[in-house]
């Protein structure tokens, strides 16, 4: 193992990377902007270096400031977390330029899957099937417009180079496909690219998503899937593993077409491979296409771990280091799911609750229970930065116990001076739906609303 390790990332997942660290006896190093120089992650760590204001681009997206941090802390490697910098080809570039190690993939693959559109020719290169739809081309309104009616309405454009549910918009007929496109484009524009492309809309749609991890040795395995689909803005609040409704079939159709694209790129490290289901009646290998792959950590690997007893901080650590993979995964045991705690009133469609945390009483983690949390009581949750507060997790032998322990879980959290989902993700996981594991990505704008009415 090499280290001191610099954690270019904030809030929890900086917590939970200095966890793995300190467990492996290795010496991590926090960043820190001027908003958050007394926070949780700050503390967790060995060590800490500030990188700028409060701004992201001038502090947790500016490559040079945490170039310059690792260098004077004496990092050998860097850990991205999620978000940020994690998939930024090139600050993986400027990390091996610097002589660190980049715990992630290689510069290739980051650039491979990058873009969605080059993302999927490369699936259909590697015999994965991929989202009908136009991979736009051609980036004139009148082409797209032309293709958007091919495909038939609706349809979803989609930011090429976007991520975390932004640069999309649906466009439910041609009259208002050209509104759609313009607010799509104008969000792509923050990623550096306003180049769209267009998928065909699915009705009822599940999110599913395939946990892969490569060494540099030639060993790629899967280590099962996570059902994201309750979402909000297409970003996603609950995720669990195994998915409902995946047989051992299903499982290893979608596992060999991950592990397919993963080789496809030589991919090293973990990645998630996206796919997205239509839902109308059982789940089905001839229904589930490709449309992403995510070159990182995911905010819901914990419920991964949980089913597989594994540490995925610790392997990507060991890949990094050079070490190989073992021979095969472990097998899934139990049922976890995970839920977002996020400061957002979803009475008001889920608009942001920033300021001072005056309260903030999660319970304890216990046997089938965890917590991974990235703010304390007295805490400010700034506008700056995404509002995840901690994420509680819970595993049990079967889906019915891992919902109802997380809904406990939920019902004891207590929070004061801002607004959280809490209250609100309680009773989505004991709603008819989500316990007969009906939901879709659509299901959570549906029940807020008829809370709203019924209210």
């Amino acid at each position: 193992m090499i280290g001191p390790v610099l954690i270019a990332n904030r809030g929890e997942i900086a917590c939970r990377i200095a966890a793995t660290c300190r467990r492996l006896g290795l010496r991590s190093i926090a960043v820190f902007s001027d908003a958050d120089a007394g926070a949780l992650h700050v503390a967790a760590a060995d060590a800490a270096e500030r990188i700028g204001p409060a701004p992201p681009r001038e502090s947790y997206l500016s490559i040079p400031a945490i170039i310059a941090a690792a260098g004077r802390s004496g990092a050998r490697m860097v850990h991205p977390g999620y978000g940020f910098l994690s998939e930024n080809a090139e600050f993986a570039r400027a990390c091996a330029e610097a002589g660190l190690v980049f715990i992630g993939p290689p510069e290739a693959a980051i650039r491979a899957m990058g873009g969605k559109a080059a993302a999927k020719a490369v699936a259909r290169e590697a015999g994965v099937p991929a989202i009908p739809g136009d991979d736009g081309a051609d980036q004139s309104p009148e082409r797209l417009a032309t293709e958007a009616a091919r495909i038939g309405f609706p349809v979803m454009i989609k930011a090429v180079a976007g991520g975390g549910g932004r640069g999309m918009r649906r466009a439910d007929s041609a009259e208002a496909f050209p509104a759609a496109l313009a607010a799509a484009r104008r969000e792509a524009a923050a990623f550096g690219d306003d180049h769209v492309l267009l998928e065909r809309f699915i009705a009822r749609a599940r999110h599913i998503e395939v946990q892969v991890f490569a060494d540099a040795h030639g060993t790629v395995l899967h280590l099962g899937e996570r059902d994201c689909s309750l979402q909000r803005r297409n970003q996603k609040l609950v995720e669990e593993s195994p998915g409902p409704g995946v047989t051992p079939a299903l499982r290893a159709e979608l596992g060999r077409r991950a592990i397919a694209l993963a080789r496809a790129v030589g991919y090293v490290g973990a990645g998630t491979v996206e796919f997205v289901a239509d839902a109308e009646g059982p789940l089905a290998a001839e229904r589930i296409w490709f449309i992403e792959m995510n070159t990182r950590l995911q905010v819901e690997h914990p419920v991964t771990e949980m089913v597989t007893g594994l540490d995925l901080v610790e392997w990507q650590l060991r890949i990094a280091a050079g070490e190989r993979l073992p021979a095969a995964p472990p097998p899934l045991s139990g049922h976890a799911v995970e839920a977002r705690l996020c400061a957002e009133d979803p009475a008001r469609n889920f608009l942001p609750s920033p300021g001072t945390i005056t309260r903030l009483d999660l319970p304890e983690p216990a046997p089938g229970l965890r917590i991974d949390a990235g703010f304390r009581s007295g805490d400010v949750l700034t506008p700056h930065y995404d509002p995840l507060i901690a994420k509680l997790i819970a595993h049990a032998p079967s889906r019915t116990e891992a919902l109802a322990r997380l809904a406990a879980a939920l019902d004891a959290v207590r929070v004061e001076g801002i607004r959280t989902n809490a209250g609100f993700l309680a009773r989505v996981l004991r709603s008819e739906a989500m316990q007969a594991g009906a939901v879709d990505t659509h299901f959570l704008e549906g029940f807020r609303r008829q809370e709203g009415t019924q209210a």
